[in-house]
């Protein structure tokens, strides 16, 4: 995507209230960005994405968060760079652009329209415990299902790289 740069812009997408479950796999899908060189993207806010920033920033990976409001302040305390908007949901768009690739963990409509963003702009989207979906001819969603954040950053790299020529 950028210039000469190795590690991917990987977002992450989730809802801003996150159970124990997927709180702990955001956290260790940060992780393994983070430990892999990875910069992680995403909403910048409470749950998924907190927990998801705070994995990354433990392993020196670099957080950035579009922010839907005027204040920077309004980022939670992992996210080095704070994106701020004033654009309400319509935020989802820019992550989803900006990404390489999109790991949804859970999440409510907010993460619904980003994996929509993502599969418009033709980024592949990995799913850990998050939205099945269908089209109304009953065709499954390309949307790649994974059970670990290992796998969920293996499928990453992998189909990004695709994207890159790789």
């Amino acid at each position: 995507m950028a210039g000469d740069r190795e590690g991917l812009v990987v977002g992450v997408i989730g809802g801003e209230q996150a159970d124990e479950v997927h709180a702990e796999l955001a956290y260790e899908v940060g992780r393994e960005l983070g430990a892999r060189g990875h910069t992680l993207v995403c909403g910048g806010r409470g749950g998924v994405m907190r927990e998801a920033c705070r994995g990354a920033r433990e392993t020196g990976g670099l957080t950035v968060g579009i922010l839907p409001g005027d204040d920077a302040r309004d980022a939670n305390e992992f996210v080095d760079v704070p994106v701020v908007t004033g654009l309400g949901f319509a935020r989802n768009t820019i992550i989803a652009r900006t990404a390489e690739a999109l790991v949804a963990v859970d999440g409510s409509y907010g993460t619904l329209s980003e994996i929509a963003f993502g599969l418009i702009a033709g980024r592949p989207i990995v799913a850990l415990g998050s939205w099945e979906l269908r089209d109304g001819a009953g065709r499954e969603a390309p949307v790649l299902r994974v059970q670990s954040a290992r796998e969920a950053v293996d499928a990453c790299e992998r189909l990004a790289a695709r994207g890159r020529g790789g």
